[in-house]
């Protein structure tokens, strides 16, 4: 179990800076002056939200994953007597 815990802990470590780089690339595309559609203000207040709120979770998705990494979730598997 902990083998797993810490192969997951890679997978967030690397989801996390991929879907803020992703968000933030999604939002210049969609922003941008050559845009097929010219942005709005919705369309900044929708970035401007959207980024607001995913960069903090995708920033913590990623410290809980170095954390799995480094092993400090194991003791968990002890204590409900899992083996």
């Amino acid at each position: 179990m902990n083998a797993i815990k810490r192969i997951l802990g890679l997978v967030w470590m690397v989801l996390g800076p991929a879907g803020i780089i992703f968000g933030i690339i999604e939002a210049m595309r969609e922003l941008s002056p050559n845009a097929a559609v010219p942005a709005s203000q919705e369309t900044y207040t929708f970035w401007i939200i959207i980024l607001t709120i995913f960069v903090p979770i995708a920033a913590g998705m990623s410290l809980m994953g170095y954390y799995a990494w480094q092993g400090d979730y194991d003791h968990l598997d002890e204590e409900r007597g899992v083996e």
